[in-house]
């Protein structure tokens, strides 16, 4: 019996790697059969293009992204806890990889999404996809926190957009700075918001 193929994992690994290092566009099929070490014919058996390719990436990390979530926002942890949680493990996952590439490579998700913008729409349908599916755990929490009478009775659609969109520009100004300082703060960013909730309800 033959040695399994471990080569579709390296493509998704190098892929992955280059474009949050680099960036999509200057990440090309011959530099990432040449990261994987792997020959040309065997990428194009497993991905018909690189964006197919880049579409597997996404998939992948994502999965493994919402199973930590998942964990994160049990429903028998508090809520407002939840999302504080989340905020300690983003930091604690993006110490982890500084110190493995040797720099803060933020969120790629984010990076790749402004990068290729609507020239990409494949993508850009998956980037929408996920980042909504990550919309709905901030609501999951919010709303628990109502039924709870923690924070004031509101539509929780848009705090939950906020954020999202907080946590996002922290994790683009921590790659840009280098600075893992940015993303230490998320956490009393996030607190800050719900705290103005809270007084509401009070």
């Amino acid at each position: 019996m033959g040695r399994t193929s471990d080569a579709r994992e390296r493509l998704v690994e190098a892929m992955s790697e280059l474009i949050w290092l680099g960036s999509y566009g200057s990440t090309s099929v011959d530099l990432i059969c040449e990261r994987a070490e792997v020959k040309k014919g065997s990428f194009y058996h497993y991905f018909a293009s690189k964006t197919d390719l880049a579409l597997a990436v996404i998939h992948d990390a994502s999965h493994e992204v919402f199973a930590t979530l998942d964990r994160i926002y049990s429903p028998t942890v508090p809520p407002l806890e939840r999302i504080r949680n989340e905020a300690r493990w983003g930091y604690e996952h993006q110490k982890e990889i500084s110190e493995k590439f040797g720099r803060v490579l933020g969120c790629p998700l984010f990076s790749l999404g402004a990068e290729v913008g609507t020239r990409e729409e494949s993508l850009i349908l998956k980037i929408k996809e996920i980042l909504d599916k990550h919309l709905r755990y901030y609501e999951s929490a919010l709303i628990d926190a109502q039924h709870q009478q923690l924070i004031a009775i509101t539509p929780v659609e848009p705090i939950a957009r906020r954020l999202l969109a907080y946590a996002e520009g922290m994790l683009t100004q921590a790659r840009i700075h280098n600075d893992l300082a940015y993303i230490a703060e998320i956490e009393q960013g996030f607190m800050a918001m719900l705290d103005i909730l809270k007084r509401q309800r009070a």
